[in-house]
């Protein structure tokens, strides 16, 4: 018999006793000066470390999938509990109280976006194979979707993928493409028509990223690291058994893998270690006792009812998406994270002035530079602001559509204009 979420989640606490520790008894995050003072929304690691703390969220989540906690929502037939959402959100209370590894965006790629749109696009071959495979993290996958010439407006994208017998000939550049040198697998979308308008030419696949013809090359990001990559496809082969829906279905498929990632971005909530927590900006006033400025105090009170508003938008996401597929709501969450990253970079900015000239080694001080340089990639990744209004009023708010010109016209035609 299935357990309450009471009983559930009290024996979710006694396994997580037994495999981890709880904060109060390790290092205190609020705790200023001790720990890590990384405000840093992308990476700067170097590849050992990233590797090391790869190596880390793999390991937990293999242990928590084994103890049947790492696909709770997930139906048993492909590797999950059975179990709703109420269970999911159970356990994830239960876990915030314990230390757990540090999150990294490839790990939530292949958990929260590449295997669920495996679940609503794969055969049932495919969905056997993978789906496990990928919530258990024994591989890693990526996302190839931007390119040089096609980052908001994917749907210009120009990877070619020609069939040939029962194989895909796949050649073109991606960009941006978070984590890929640590990834066995990619999400690509590729061209495969040019004679019908843009939208409805693409394919998605699944490509093993050691394939004869894969090249992968780190981008070195302002804000340091190199989570960020380049990934060249010279007359890749790749089997039509790998094809991920249907021939020109890419963009739907392209549309559900976006709907997952704006859903995620947007249920952050501000209080985790991506970007910089309400905790840490709490405690960087305090340090600076600044606590008692009327103006100071506005401005916290502003990022924490931005974190509270993240928090609530989440779990509203979470309760629509019962079909295990997000809406245009993800598109909300997903703008107003990246308008709190902003509130929070300016009330940083205000607390530190001069500090964040120059780094001298004072703890929680120049480390918000970190934020500063990286926060504005969120307003491109995962689809930019412009596009994420643009879904709100159209399929929220019913507004009429921008006017698109491309709409009837092939991609041939669209290269020769």
């Amino acid at each position: 018999m299935t357990p309450s979420v009471e009983v559930y989640a009290a024996e979710a606490r006694r396994w997580l006793e037994a495999n981890a520790r709880r904060k109060a008894e390790a290092r205190a995050e609020t705790v200023w000066g001790e720990g890590s003072d990384s405000t840093a929304v992308f990476h700067n690691l170097s590849d050992a470390e990233e590797a090391e703390l790869l190596d880390a969220l793999r390991e937990w989540q293999r242990r928590k999938y084994d103890a049947g906690y790492g696909a709770i929502a997930w139906p048993t037939e492909l590797g999950g509990a059975g179990l709703s959402r109420a269970y999911e959100r159970a356990f994830a209370r239960e876990e915030a109280a314990f230390e757990t590894p540090r999150s990294h965006e490839v790990l939530g790629v292949t958990v929260g976006l590449v295997a669920p749109t495996v679940r609503a696009y794969g055969t049932h071959e495919q969905q056997a194979r993978f789906c496990p495979m990928l919530l258990r993290s024994d591989a890693l996958a990526c996302q190839l979707f931007s390119e040089p010439g096609a980052g908001s407006d994917l749907a210009s994208l120009a990877t070619r993928a020609v069939r040939d017998g029962d194989e895909w000939v796949i050649t073109g550049q991606k960009v941006w493409t978070s984590g890929a040198r640590h990834c066995a697998w990619g999400e690509l979308i590729a061209r495969t028509d040019l004679d019908v308008p843009k939208h409805k030419g693409m394919t998605a696949f699944l490509v093993p990223l050691d394939l004869p013809g894969v090249e992968i090359r780190p981008i070195r990001q302002m804000s340091g690291g190199s989570s960020f990559n380049e990934v060249f496809l010279s007359e890749v082969r790749v089997p039509d058994t790998l094809r991920l829906g249907d021939v020109g279905e890419g963009w739907k498929v392209a549309l559900t893998t976006l709907g997952f990632e704006r859903a995620a971005s947007g249920g952050g909530g501000g209080g985790g270690r991506v970007g910089g927590s309400w905790t840490q900006l709490l405690g960087l006033a305090e340090h600076l006792a600044r606590t008692d400025d009327p103006r100071v105090r506005q401005d916290l009170a502003r990022s924490f009812i931005g974190y509270r508003l993240l928090v609530l938008n989440a779990q509203r996401a979470q309760a629509l998406a019962r079909s295990g597929t997000p809406g245009a709501e993800g598109s909300i969450g997903k703008l107003f994270w990246t308008e709190h990253m902003r509130e929070v970079s300016g009330v940083a900015s205000r607390l530190l002035g001069p500090r964040l000239a120059a780094d001298t080694g004072e703890w929680g001080t120049f480390a918000w530079t970190e934020h500063l340089l990286g926060a504005p990639g969120y307003r491109i990744a995962g689809g930019s602001d412009e596009v994420q209004r643009n879904i709100i009023g159209e399929r929220v708010l019913g507004l009429p559509g921008e006017p698109r010109v491309d709409r009837d016209v092939t991609f041939r035609e669209q290269l020769r204009s």
